[in-house]
């Protein structure tokens, strides 16, 4: 019985304790867990997968660094698949943030592969406008983006002699954090140009785009650190978004663990309470 009410005013220190440990030990020591690779996210590999080598695939980066933890190791799984496959990549972004978070997911891919830039990958930078951005893209690439992320006239990039429109993507890949983002894709680029698109998100967004993948308004959807985990099963490089896997799922148990022991801890002094008060009433008294 002290154990039961030592457990329930336990200090709250100690469960942080508990929740650093659950969250720093798997990444610190990779514990292996299996990662169930979902249709969601298989429709998108298996899209990219099948598409002809070399290739244009779009990589949009909609969205900044709070959503980075879970859409980042998405671009990063994105790029080497695509790589992997030697198709050109080009990069957009209609977050202002976005650009910048390319430039660090192309810092670390591309010193995987052999690729060079203006051949087989460029940075087009942000732009301003939304779903705007996105139709003008439909008649024009080199109208709305007339220079790469530094500014230097994409012209003069071999990559873009490939690229004219929209039309001449095999299929446009959407990282989103928010509007505008895979709604805004999905309303021009696959309705309208009837271009394939596949979608990251964050996980509590995910389920508000299901209804896309039933109209196959999206070939797939990578949903939130998961999702990023199951890509990097399904081309067998395991890399954050798995290791972080780990650190969530035995987070979430031991939370569980504790909520179990503070139900029980409850009940049965609840229980000893009522025990006590009843072998301490007064005979006759009223009830």
């Amino acid at each position: 019985m002290k154990f039961i009410e030592w457990l329930s005013n336990i200090d709250r220190r100690i469960i942080f304790l508990f929740i650093a440990a659950a969250v720093a030990i798997p990444i610190l020591i990779p514990m292996g867990l299996p990662v169930k690779v979902s249709p969601q996210a298989r429709g998108i590999y298996e899209e990219v997968e099948k598409l002809p080598d070399g290739s244009n695939v779009l990589i949009a980066f909609d969205y900044d660094p709070a959503a980075a933890p879970e859409c980042h190791p998405m671009a990063i799984a994105f790029l080497r698949h695509c790589f992997t496959k030697h198709h050109k990549v080009i990069i957009i972004a209609l977050w202002p943030q976005g650009a910048q978070l390319a430039v660090a997911a192309l810092d670390q891919v591309t010193r995987e592969f052999d690729v060079k830039y203006g051949e087989d990958y460029i940075n087009l930078g942000y732009k301003a406008g939304g779903m705007v951005v996105i139709n003008s893209m439909g008649t024009s690439i080199p109208a709305v983006f007339p220079s790469d992320m530094e500014g230097r006239p994409i012209s003069q990039f071999p990559i873009m002699t490939r690229v004219k429109s929209l039309k001449d993507f095999a299929i446009i890949l959407d990282l989103s954090a928010g509007d505008p983002g895979i709604p805004a894709w999905v309303a021009v680029a696959n309705s309208i140009y009837r271009r394939p698109v596949g979608g990251g998100c964050t996980a509590v967004s995910a389920p508000q785009f299901y209804p896309y993948l039933q109209t196959r308004q999206l070939v797939g959807l990578l949903g939130g650190l998961r999702g990023a985990a199951e890509y990097e099963v399904l081309i067998d490089r395991p890399d954050k978004g798995v290791r972080r896997m780990g650190s969530q799922s035995i987070a979430h148990l031991v939370i569980i663990i504790f909520i179990i022991f503070a139900n029980i801890s409850y009940f049965v002094l609840r229980r000893r309470e009522r025990r006590e008060a009843a072998a301490g009433g007064v005979p006759g008294s009223p009830r």
